[in-house]
């Protein structure tokens, strides 16, 4: 596999939940119009949230009495995939922004593997015995320590990875209907996976889990431009925080 690019690398800011769906297609259409180079950016969760992928329905795939009972926020993603449970001091998540280009030649499930290797890696030298698991999955021998998504747009793409650090025993089936039946015909499921959070793992913090991921992935740091927040800004309050957006598969 060829290396990674030189990234430019966006440490963690914290933002609501819509906005943070925001930025990603954002940053896309960035990369997209050549105004941005490739992009490694972390998020900073300030609300717990489940984040549906770009093709799920809500009725399917939320207990919506038991988010309302936890104060979870509902949002949806650009890329596709599964729901994901991100609370804050608790779940690493990033996503890429790159070329097309640097995936040519690549399956999808070959650019999956290739674009969380350093990830991989970097668990591994915290001492996880780590693998990635056809198509999405970065997992350990006790079950799923975190999964992919993708969203490609005109020669663009975004990788979106979530990575569950801890997590209160129970509770991703509480919030999420993984194996009740669909109450919806619409809408891509779930997959019913065992998820082992990275601190039953290994004594590693979750500074230290962020540290080696970025050490890991390489680049330089960087920085949002002022046009790129504020763009976040605008479009969570017109497309991703709206109903029509959420539930536009309920």
């Amino acid at each position: 596999m060829p290396p990674l690019p030189d990234w430019e690398i966006l440490a963690e800011q914290d933002l609501p939940a819509h906005q943070q769906m925001a930025l990603d297609e954002v940053l896309l259409e960035r990369v997209v119009a050549g105004a941005r180079a490739p992009t490694l950016r972390f998020w900073g969760w300030i609300e717990p949230t489940l984040v549906l992928g770009s093709s799920q329905s809500v009725a399917n795939e939320v207990d919506e009495a038991a988010v309302r009972r936890r104060g979870f926020t509902i949002t949806r993603r650009l890329s596709g995939g599964g729901t994901m449970l991100a609370e804050p001091g608790r779940t690493v998540t990033w996503s890429l922004y790159l070329p097309a280009e640097v995936v040519a030649g690549m399956s999808f499930r070959e650019s999956y593997a290739y674009l969380d290797a350093f990830a991989v890696q970097a668990l591994r030298k915290l001492g996880v015995d780590a693998a990635y698991r056809p198509i999405n999955d970065i997992v350990s021998p006790a079950g799923k320590i975190a999964g992919a998504a993708q969203a490609r747009r005109r020669g663009a793409l975004l990788h979106h990875t979530t990575l569950a650090y801890s997590m209160a025993p129970g509770l991703l089936r509480e919030l999420i209907r993984i194996g009740r039946p669909s109450v919806a015909t619409r809408g891509v499921r779930s997959a019913a996976k065992v998820v082992t959070p990275v601190d039953t793992l290994v004594p590693a913090s979750r500074e230290e889990l962020l540290a080696a991921l970025v050490l890991e992935a390489g680049g330089h740091p960087g920085s949002l431009e002022p046009g790129e927040l504020a763009g976040a800004e605008r479009l969570a309050a017109t497309k991703y925080a709206r109903p029509e957006w959420i539930y536009r598969i309920s």
